[in-house]
């Protein structure tokens, strides 16, 4: 007989105490879901491999979610479940609120979070961030930090080679050590931060606890001309393409770029233009002198 898929299994119990808890039977809750009973038996022993349509229905009529139903994290325990019940529906400003006051609580960065001398630039390759980021260390005086390079430091190889030889899951747990580090070491610095380190959360819940951020904006246009001036070629053998993958990278990032404090567009002037207005809006964050 064939052993039992351990995930199936755990899905399927995990249905069975939702069922229970909601005092459903496994008739009721079939004709709520509009599924089969024996469907549904084989769902609950861990012998049915539902397809994602069928686990919406269930989930709906057990009035959960589906990260309830197949187990993230916050449905690890009754406390889990009431704080998403009570963060659920919530606007963006009372979760970022939220956030703050748990940093506080935890000791992780609360409502002094990105209050730091250290800056860190974030946003898309041909932002400006190494540019600017140089000649803002040179005038605060700070150490300028490319956290590219710490990286490519504690790996003993390239970016590109630290992916293709160990995977995107290796440059992450390099990325957040380099971060780590360089925020341990520079109790002022000027960091100029990879694009994609907004994808992993943690990571960047450090980043906004211990730095002062900044999002230096671009038009996708812009980023494409001066990825291309460093010598990247790559886009110039399907232009059309890599200029939609780049527009579908922004807006899928763009909301936690904006979680920055400062917002500087480096395409509406010239460099020293957005040289000067970036130092006064810096200097003012920081409380130094213009």
């Amino acid at each position: 007989m064939q052993e039992k898929n351990p995930f199936l299994s755990a899905l399927g119990e995990r249905v069975r105490a939702l069922r229970s808890r909601r005092g459903m039977t496994r008739k009721a809750l079939a004709l709520v879901a509009d599924v089969s009973e024996r469907h549904l038996a084989n769902l609950e022993y861990g012998v049915g491999n539902a397809s994602i349509l069928v686990l919406l229905q269930v989930a709906g009529a057990l009035q959960c979610s589906l990260g309830e139903l197949v187990s993230d994290v916050t449905s690890s325990s009754p406390e889990w479940l009431l704080i998403r019940e009570l963060l659920g529906q919530r606007d963006e400003a009372t979760l970022q609120r939220v956030r703050l006051m748990i940093g506080e609580i935890l000791g992780t960065g609360g409502s002094h979070a990105g209050s730091g001398s250290c800056v860190a630039l974030v946003g898309l390759r041909g932002a400006g961030k190494s540019t600017l980021g140089q000649m803002l260390a040179e005038d605060l005086d700070f150490p300028f930090v490319e956290l590219s390079r710490e990286i490519e430091k504690f790996a003993g190889c390239s970016v590109s080679e630290i992916q293709a030889l160990y995977g995107i899951n290796a440059y992450r747990r390099y990325e957040r050590r380099a971060l780590e580090e360089a925020i341990q070491i520079y109790p002022e610095a000027v960091i100029a931060v990879p694009g994609g380190l907004v994808s992993d959360a943690g990571t960047f819940n450090q980043l906004l606890s211990h730095c002062s951020t900044v999002w230096l904006q671009a038009d996708p246009e812009d980023h494409m001309k001066r990825v291309m001036a460093q010598g990247d070629l790559r886009p110039m053998a399907a232009s059309q393409e890599a200029m939609a993958d780049l527009k579908g990278i922004l807006a899928g990032r763009a909301a936690f770029y904006a979680k920055a404090q400062l917002r500087i567009d480096t395409s509406a002037q010239p460099l020293a233009a957005t040289f000067l207005m970036l130092r006064e809006q810096v200097r003012r964050l920081l409380q130094l002198p213009a």
